[in-house]
């Protein structure tokens, strides 16, 4: 057996779906936990490339070529631009 405080805004909320959908407050409770532990073992079993393949490459750097290969030559230019403007 479990008692959970929750605030009164998320009580009446589960009040209100609760007679919508004709379900008891402790169904929903438990489908929710349900649905929060299928989520985090899902997460879990996840590599870290799995979790964040949908933002790799999604923000071009407007750059070409590989910038891990040609950050030495781009920081001499950047200085070059620097010191020849004075």
């Amino acid at each position: 057996m479990l008692a959970v405080r929750l605030p009164e805004e998320m009580e009446k909320m589960l009040n209100r779906y609760a007679k919508e959908t004709e379900s008891t407050k402790t169904d929903i409770v438990k489908d929710a936990l349900k649905l929060f532990f299928q989520t985090k073992a899902e997460k879990k079993s996840k590599t870290p490339y799995e979790l964040g393949r949908d933002l790799f490459g999604r923000y071009e750097s407007n750059s070409s070529g590989n910038l891990s290969e040609t950050y030495k030559e781009r920081v001499r230019e950047k200085l070059r631009e620097k010191y020849s403007a004075h």
